[in-house]
């Protein structure tokens, strides 16, 4: 078998087909279309697609909005006391608050001292 390739001619031949070889292969990994670029494309399809999906149930829900405002009453005094804060003759507005039991209090009198003795760190006491 090494008797073949002792003349010039197919050590070139021979050269010449791992090159071609070379070049086809980086061109169906790394060139246009080839592997990697195409799986980056397919992620890329998959992440559009769930946006797009997220766009349709978006869609879907101010369709039905519209729907609502056009053909209820409803919907419009509900959007009339949500947003422009509609009350009725005769009815009670309640406002709930959603601020916690546990807060600290960020008021502080200012007629207090709030000095304090650098040992004990307790209030130094007003000086008549």
């Amino acid at each position: 078998m090494l008797e073949v390739f002792k003349t010039t001619s197919s050590k070139v031949i021979a050269v010449l087909a791992i090159l071609i070889v070379a070049v086809l292969q980086y061109r169906f990994w790394f060139g246009e279309g080839g592997h990697f670029p195409h799986q980056a494309l397919v992620q890329q399809i998959e992440q559009q697609a769930e946006v797009n999906a997220d766009l349709k149930e978006r869609n879907r829900i101010l369709a039905a909005e519209v729907y609502d405002l056009k053909n209820g009453s409803e919907a419009i005094e509900e959007h009339a006391r949500l947003d422009l804060g509609l009350v009725k003759p005769h009815e009670t507005f309640v406002q709930m608050s959603t601020i916690s039991t546990h807060y600290k209090q960020i008021y502080t009198d200012p007629n207090a001292d709030l000095r304090t003795n650098e040992d004990e760190n307790e209030p130094v006491p007003d000086q008549p």
